[in-house]
């Protein structure tokens, strides 16, 4: 940005200040010139956050960049706002943070929450084209599955920049509670992927008996070991899953279940035909899922024994959601401190 001198003529300033107002312009990440838009009324109204900086150990932020991806949307930015917070809360190197927000709507009321929020933040925003999938999803056992920002972490390849080697994609109902530098710096064995695997899960009931019982695509998983993995916690190397046509290859499953309905779910089942056996195991403690109940009730749900990095609210109840009705569940309590929710009860005090 220009500096100043005291010294500059007053017409010269406010012709440059009135093109300004006139045309916004927007930086790679995250700072913004030119005027300011209201906020929807129908977005929270959110705590702004403290800053974070770097420990001494920290390297160049550039060369050093973690970036991380999410989606945007009314219904669960209040989910962002807390997984935000708390992965800066807990970084040693926050500043080295980069994130990513995909969004259906490029509303500025989205851009000013967060900048307004977390006034130091790296991030930049990505328009998703929902049109590109909506034609593709197949009704499942649970309406908040068939929406088009869940199929959104398909297309990450085609939309983040294409220098960008590898991104951490995150769900919003969820918090990190470790560094994700250690998710980050994983050893990826030259796969496109890397998530916890779940071998102890019946693989078999995330497919219809359609599938199974059909000749051909009873053999989808031949030569490999498959085992369930949590697609809101992904580690994804960008460029061979452009390279491998991966966006494709999902989007083929897909039209495959418009044809034979062959498994329930959402967006989870392709990834699975795809990559089930395929993908570098990261520990357990990076996907602490299931905190939300089933998909049908929402129960309450104990904590997994062993050690926790990241707590995800996967299934049908989210903590804000119980915590805001007042019949949460214990573990809320534990999103409870991230909640930056203005007129939140739950949150730390100031």
């Amino acid at each position: 940005m220009a500096s100043w001198s005291t010294s500059t003529p007053l017409p010269i300033l406010l012709g440059l200040l009135s093109i300004l107002l006139l045309h916004p312009l927007t930086t790679t990440f995250g700072i913004r010139l030119g005027i300011i838009h209201r906020r929807s009324p129908d977005l929270p109204i959110f705590r702004e956050a403290p800053s974070f900086q770097n420990g001494e150990q920290c390297g160049s932020e550039k060369a050093d960049g973690i970036h991380v991806a999410m989606t945007l949307d009314a219904n669960y930015i209040r989910g962002t706002m807390a997984a935000v917070f708390s992965l800066l809360q807990h970084s040693t190197c926050p500043e080295n943070l980069y994130f990513h927000f995909l969004s259906a709507h490029i509303a500025p009321e989205f851009f000013s929450s967060i900048k307004s929020t977390f006034p130091y933040l790296n991030f930049k925003t990505y328009a998703f084209d929902s049109n590109r999938v909506r034609g593709k999803i197949s009704k499942s056992i649970r309406q908040a599955l068939d929406q088009p920002m869940n199929y959104a972490r398909i297309y990450l390849a085609n939309i983040l920049p294409p220098d960008m080697g590898r991104v951490i994609y995150l769900d919003s109902d969820l918090v990190v509670v470790d560094d994700i530098a250690k998710l980050w710096s994983v050893d990826m064995e030259d796969k496109v992927v890397a998530a916890p695997e779940y071998c102890q899960a019946n693989f078999t009931q995330y497919f219809t008996d359609t599938f199974w019982s059909d000749p051909d695509l009873s053999k989808t998983f031949r030569g490999r070991n498959p085992c369930y993995f949590n697609t809101g916690v992904m580690v994804v190397d960008v460029d061979k899953w452009r390279k491998g046509g991966y966006t494709q290859k999902v989007e083929e499953c897909m039209a495959l279940q418009k044809r034979k309905r062959i498994y329930n779910l959402g967006s989870l089942p392709p990834f699975l035909l795809v990559l089930a056996g395929n993908i570098k195991a990261v520990d357990h403690r990076w996907n602490q899922h299931g905190l939300g109940g089933d998909n049908f009730e929402g129960k309450c749900r104990s904590l997994h024994p062993g050690p926790i990095s990241l707590l995800h609210w996967s299934g049908k109840g989210k903590p804000w959601l119980r915590l805001d009705s007042r019949k949460p569940c214990t573990v809320d309590h534990l999103w409870a401190p991230y909640d930056l929710y203005h007129s939140s009860r739950h949150s730390l005090e100031e």
